[in-house]
């Protein structure tokens, strides 16, 4: 007979008799973990996990299966030039891998069939999405950066700007922008010893604007090399349109009217010049799921809205799509859990770890036509998962594939864990919330208590799906 095991933790870590890891996280934190064999039911089981949790990038697992489910693997982004009349349109689709080369390349070929001129104006249109650009609940503090880069239609180079930043023996700093980037960086940080900044709590800050500025002010620590800055567009159509007409400059390509954001209010018939199209969604899920990336997974939720409520796409009806899709598509009822994003960015979002369990279940079941789990993270070997402390060596290393998520306060895991041919044959949820350790000493570095839970966790879920191939 099949071994059968199912481990279900729901309570605050200081009870940490019920499982010996949890020793190893702070007081006050909480946790609900799920371990269980692939052969046997977990619906029938009687779980209770102790309530809702911020499931962080976890999520993502949630939004590719709606995405695989609703859009196909034939699925992809296209962006277009048209002409209409004395006018020529680009219609943005929302792509959250189009660059500027493949926005040069669509304007190059509309030059050559359209004699180098546009006559009347030239509409960029971004009315495919609607809506905030930036989900409720997502930190003030972090939108500058890349990996909160707004959601949007028009979306060009990631909606991320790449700079760096150089200390100075003078006791200031200096930021260098490629060229290409149209934004504008300055700073004001100071230069400082590392016990100066310890001394004085002074850290490197940023302030954004909507015209695409940033101001740096505070300190960092002296290095001899610069300081590489990934900022997040604050103005995607601002961006874009200085990008175009840049690109129109640079190709010759004389528009005698105006250069306007938005669609085109009366179109008549309209000629198709030039298409880009992305990978299709296979690939773009492999890069959500390897690299965690946040903009791909929210530009999936809207176009998931746009398209199953034929309307532009936005948060509010992405997300309730993926819910209508899993619960008519999948039987799985997420009527209770609490989305407001597709990334799990938002600290707003709320699952269960039973409903995360039964995403994983789903995956597994059908994973002949899905091939979602070859796309997510293994351990200590790709993606997300390649440098994480607790999954470098032995035994986990390789032996678990799984989709990571963090957030402040939280720290999540959920996969599958590898019998000894390299096939999942559990699965698991690591929710962990509310998890404040004590400031460490700089000087006298220990492991994270979060790492030293996870090393033990994870070592029981590969021991757990081993031995179970060796009793089979």
């Amino acid at each position: 007979m099949t071994r059968f095991y199912i481990l279900i933790v729901s309570l605050l870590s200081c009870s940490a008799f019920a499982y010996a890891p949890l020793s190893k996280l702070p007081a006050g934190s909480s946790t609900s973990l799920i371990l269980g064999s692939l052969s046997g039911d977990l619906n029938e089981m009687d779980i209770d996990s102790g309530g809702f949790y911020p499931p962080a990038s976890t999520l993502k697992l949630v939004t590719a299966l709606a995405a695989k489910l609703e859009l196909g693997d034939d699925f992809h982004y296209t962006t277009s030039i048209s002409r209409s009349s004395k006018d020529a349109v680009i219609s943005f689709s929302g792509d959250p891998t189009l660059q500027r080369e493949d926005l040069k390349s669509l304007l190059a070929q509309y030059a050559k069939s359209q004699s180098g001129t546009i006559t009347g104006n030239l509409y960029l249109d971004n009315s495919a999405f609607t809506g905030y650009q930036r989900a409720v609940g997502w930190p003030w503090d972090i939108l500058g950066v890349c990996y909160s880069a707004p959601s949007s239609a028009m979306t060009l180079d990631s909606n991320c700007a790449q700079a760096s930043i150089y200390t100075k023996d003078n006791g200031t700093t200096r930021v260098y922008i490629p060229a290409h980037y149209p934004i504008d960086v300055t700073t004001t940080a100071a230069t400082v010893t590392r016990s100066g900044q310890k001394a004085t709590q002074c850290d490197l800050e940023l302030i954004t604007t909507p015209n695409n500025t940033y101001k740096l002010s505070g300190c960092l620590v002296e290095r001899k090399k610069p300081l590489p800055l990934k900022f997040a567009i604050q103005n995607p159509e601002l961006y874009t349109y200085q990008v175009v007409t840049s690109l129109l400059k640079e190709l010759k390509i004389q528009v005698k009217g105006d250069v306007i954001i938005g669609k085109k209010a009366k179109v008549n018939k309209t000629i198709l010049v030039a298409s880009h199209r992305s990978e299709k969604l296979p690939e773009l899920l492999d890069t959500m799921l390897k690299k965690s990336d946040n903009l791909i997974a929210d530009n999936l939720t809207k176009t998931l809205g746009a398209t199953f409520y034929v309307q532009p796409g936005s948060f509010n009806n992405g997300t309730e799509a993926i819910k209508q899709i899993l619960q008519t598509k999948a039987n799985i009822d997420l009527s209770k859990e609490q989305l407001v994003d597709g990334s799990g960015l938002s600290r707003n979002n709320r699952m269960t770890s039973q409903t995360m369990a039964q995403v994983l279940r789903y995956i597994w079941d059908n994973d002949q036509q899905l091939n979602l789990i070859e796309a997510m993270p293994t351990s200590g070997t790709d993606g997300t998962l390649k440098y994480r402390q607790s999954m470098r060596k032995a035994p986990t290393q390789g032996n678990i594939i799984a989709k990571s998520g963090s957030l402040y306060g939280s720290y999540n895991m959920a996969g599958y864990g590898l019998d000894q041919a390299g096939k999942p044959n559990s699965l698991f949820v690591q929710f962990v919330r509310d998890y404040f350790p004590e400031e460490q000493n700089p000087d006298k570095p220990v492991e994270a208590p979060i790492t030293q839970f996870e090393r033990a966790f994870y070592k029981d879920v590969v021991e757990f799906s081993q031995t179970q191939s060796k009793s089979k």
